[in-house]
């Protein structure tokens, strides 16, 4: 069975509303944040979420669409993966 929880990164300029909208796109898909980490350096936004999809008809395909869309808008980098993706691909 495929986890239903994600690691999601955004890194990029610094702005207003990044969280707003980000986070927005996450509870229109009823997506939960279990973890969430911050930093600015300089004028670099960097935000790390751990999150799990709450219903079980989840369309994950379309979910990281949407945030892929909501990124380009906002002008930074949005990544989505499945836990057991993104342990697999960190593994040592």
């Amino acid at each position: 069975m495929t986890s239903n929880r994600y690691v999601i990164t955004v890194i990029g300029t610094d702005k207003v509303g990044i969280v707003a909208s980000i986070t927005k796109v996450m509870a229109d898909f009823n997506v939960n944040i279990i973890d969430i980490s911050q930093t600015i350096m300089e004028d670099i936004f960097t935000m790390t979420m751990f999150a799990e999809n709450i219903n079980d008809d989840f369309d994950l395909l379309a979910f990281q669409k949407k945030m892929n869309y909501e990124g380009e808008r906002l002008g930074v980098e949005v990544k989505v993966q499945n836990e057991d993706v993104f342990k697999y691909m960190h593994r040592i």
